[in-house]
């Protein structure tokens, strides 16, 4: 998030698995294993043979709103670190935003809860009119959504509550990262 260009946004998604005897590990295992099939149809993650484990590299392919025709963007993340009860990824220069996404569950009070926290802005000037003019930051925050909606599923949650708290950390913008452009992941997906 620090050479990102927009404003800086921290979202917190969150599902309680109530009723649900399941522990936190058993959840972030299934998430781990399943997590392509957890993805909306236009928003598909292809993680390595290796699975979700630091290092690897989770390929993205995903349809961008307001784009006559569907257009997609090419890109991927690192996957910084991953545990029983968590994992962390980090996005490449080009991809629409700079910074970092947890997925992780806990117990708390006898409940399980599931979360996604995310850290980021937008990578350039482009991604930035496209997150505030175009529907980006919907499509994101609806991502996330069906994501632990799909998760909770799995659980047999069939009606999740899905809480999001989102704060404007930053409303600057970096015009000093406005070259990150020239990586921009649609264009290069384009040409």
């Amino acid at each position: 998030p620090l050479n990102g260009f927009g404003q800086l946004w921290q979202k917190t998604y969150r599902v309680a698995l109530s009723g649900v005897e399941v522990s936190p590990q058993e959840v972030v295992r299934l998430w781990k294993e399943k997590l392509p099939e957890l993805m909306p149809g236009d928003s598909r993650f292809y993680p390595s043979i290796s699975g979700v484990k630091p290092g690897e590299i989770v390929l993205i392919n995903a349809s961008l709103p307001g784009i006559p025709g569907g257009m997609q963007v090419a890109t991927g993340v690192l996957i910084l670190y991953a545990d029983e009860v968590s994992f962390s990824v980090m996005t490449p220069a080009g991809h629409p935003e700079a910074g970092f996404n947890t997925f992780s569950a806990a117990d708390e009070d006898g409940v399980i809860v599931c979360e996604i926290q995310s850290l980021a802005r937008a990578n350039d000037p482009i991604y930035e009119l496209g997150f505030r003019l175009m529907g980006g930051s919907k499509q994101q925050e609806a991502i996330w959504r069906h994501v632990l909606t799909k998760l909770s599923g799995q659980f047999g949650v069939q009606e999740p509550h899905i809480t999001l708290d989102k704060v404007c950390v930053d409303t600057r913008l970096q015009w000093a990262e406005a070259r990150n452009i020239w990586h921009n992941a649609v264009i290069r997906t384009t040409l």
